[in-house]
């Protein structure tokens, strides 16, 4: 009878636990996504010091779901191939664009939303920057490592107009150096852009231009791990059919930007 009681009171337990909402990591299943972690909204460190973002939410779904562990590693976003090359990281899930490039050392999931890059300036556009040809003379930053230095480097004609050209570690250190002066424009991420106007309406300007192509956005994985992209997608899929993606837009961008054409 004792044994009988232990083993009820086992299986009790073991249904207790499988009753939640997602699996337990069971297996101590462990991976790490390498990420830019000031780049807000995507991944960025709250006044708390916690690292927050509308990314961060995604993946921490996502593994909650896969139950497994995944760990966020901040790293240079110019050095990214390294990274996930050499097997630093698993997974590059921060606003990643999908470009020919990238996939020559990554595979990608699904894109899942689509971002365009910008020109920002200082609010009352005294540079009147209206158009590319306006850039001539002025000193121009962005983001090392980003969709908007690769165009800028690959359209040679456009950069040697520039006084300088500028990159940065994070569009942290940007929007710092276009509020000094020390910068005349930036070419950025519209999410970026947007997010930062949306806490200080009155510091930048926007003008309505799209530099190069718009990009669509997926997570990154190593050239050879289908199988870790494929189980990510899966529960990314039902993320997105059951609205909890949907859900995690809204509380970021007061929106749905997700997209849902597969």
């Amino acid at each position: 009878m004792k044994k009988i009681f232990i083993a009820a009171i086992c299986l009790l337990a073991m249904l207790i636990a499988g009753c939640g909402d997602s699996p337990a990591n069971t297996h101590g299943e462990k991976f790490v996504i390498g990420l830019d972690d000031e780049y807000a909204p995507i991944a960025f460190h709250n006044e708390k010091g916690e690292l927050v973002g509308f990314d961060i939410d995604l993946a921490k779904e996502a593994a909650k779901r896969m139950g497994v562990e995944f760990v966020f590693k901040p790293i240079d976003w110019s050095k990214k191939k390294e990274e996930i090359t050499s097997g630093n990281v698993d997974m590059l899930w921060n606003g990643t664009d999908i470009t020919e490039e990238r996939k020559e050392y990554m595979i990608f999931s699904k894109p899942y939303m689509d971002n365009r890059q910008i020109i920002l300036v200082k609010a009352g556009n005294k540079q009147n920057v209206r158009t590319l040809s306006d850039l001539e003379g002025k000193i121009v930053g962005t983001q090392a490592g980003s969709s908007s230095e690769n165009y800028i480097n690959d359209t040679k004609d456009l950069r040697k107009t520039f006084r300088e050209f500028k990159t940065y570690l994070n569009f942290k250190e940007a929007f710092a150096d276009l509020n000094s002066g020390a910068v005349d424009v930036l070419i950025c991420d519209e999410l970026a852009a947007r997010y930062e106007l949306s806490k200080v309406p009155t510091k930048f300007d926007i003008v309505e231009m799209t530099i190069g192509a718009v990009c669509e956005i997926g997570i990154g994985f190593r050239k050879d791990d289908t199988e870790l992209r494929d189980r990510v997608q899966t529960v990314f899929d039902a993320m997105i059919k059951d609205g909890t993606a949907r859900q995690i837009s809204e509380n970021w961008f007061q929106a749905d930007l997700i997209k849902y054409k597969r």
